[in-house]
């Protein structure tokens, strides 16, 4: 039997093997690049940041001008959701030209619109009714009322060669609509959409072949009108969707949509959203009346371009 020597049973000093060695400077490298890639998947992981698009054509006030009060509102929704700060903007256009340039941008998930713009626009621009906008001292379904002359206007048969003025009126259709009850519109009836009423009116009651479209807030108005008494309402329309708000396309998933719509239908009574709804004229919003928006849908379509 061989046995080994002392000296070659002494201990020999163990080291570490290599591949269990980790430079200071390759380690502080990896968790830089673990961290960045962590933030990364928690970027792409976190919804995109989304616009609403407010749309009123003819009303007043400018992008610039209403900018304030949209921030306010979009902070207030984001935090009655529970959404991060910055994942809603807002957004003012007063024409139609430049609303629907901005609901043509992939972040513009959500449209404030009128009940016109909305029958104009729906089909093209896949607009999905979620709630419905009431105006301070309103309700969701209100009339439009035509205003013209003492005398000057029996019936729709009396409007030929007139120009109907309005809010409106960019949409002829819209306008026929309304009417359908007191009448067919002439076709030789020329239509100019304009929020400057007061001077239509003063037009129509000297006697010029005026009429003028008012939505519930100027026709409420028009007895303080010191020509008041030259006036006379012809006309009014049924009650009918004043402002819609709507999903824009697949731009908002279903779930984010479903706790927006239950959000917005308390937002009047929390404490931010008071404030940021009374800033934009609303007292609020209820759930949308699928059955007048239908019927509207469907009269509109009656109707000639």
């Amino acid at each position: 039997m061989l046995i080994a020597s002392p000296r070659l049973r002494t201990p020999m000093p163990q080291r570490s093997p290599r591949s269990h060695r980790f430079p200071p400077r390759l380690a502080a490298s990896a968790l830089a690049a673990a961290l960045a890639t962590a933030t990364a998947a928690a970027v792409a992981a976190a919804p995109a940041p989304l616009t609403l698009v407010v749309c009123a054509p003819g009303y007043p006030g400018s992008t610039a001008e209403a900018q304030p009060t949209m921030d306010a509102f979009a902070a207030a929704v984001a935090q009655a959701a529970g959404w991060a700060p910055g994942s809603l903007a807002a957004v003012y256009h007063e024409s139609a030209a430049a609303g629907l340039a901005r609901l043509g941008r992939n972040d513009a998930a959500l449209a404030l619109v009128p009940l016109p713009f909305y029958l104009e626009h729906r089909a093209a621009l896949r607009l999905q009714p979620l709630l419905q906008a009431v105006t301070a001292g309103g309700v969701a379904d209100e009339p439009w009322s035509l205003v013209a002359g003492k005398g000057k206007v029996a019936g729709a048969a009396g409007l030929d060669g007139f120009e109907i003025v309005g809010l409106p009126a960019y949409s002829p259709r819209f306008v026929r609509l309304a009417l359908a009850g007191w009448g067919t519109i002439p076709a030789s009836v020329t239509m100019t959409p304009s929020g400057a009423v007061l001077s239509a009116m003063r037009k129509a009651a000297s006697g010029e072949k005026i009429a003028v479209l008012l939505d519930r807030e100027q026709a409420a108005a028009l007895p303080t009108l010191p020509f008041a008494a030259q006036l006379e309402t012809v006309a009014q329309s049924p009650p009918l969707p004043v402002s819609v708000l709507c999903v824009v396309g697949a731009r908002l998933v279903h779930g984010r949509a479903q706790t927006l719509e239950r959000m917005l239908l308390g937002l009047a009574g929390s404490a931010s959203g008071a404030p940021a709804l009374a800033a934009m004229r609303l007292h609020g919003f209820v759930a949308a009346d699928s059955v007048a928006l239908r019927r509207a849908e469907q009269d509109f379509a009656r109707q000639k371009p």
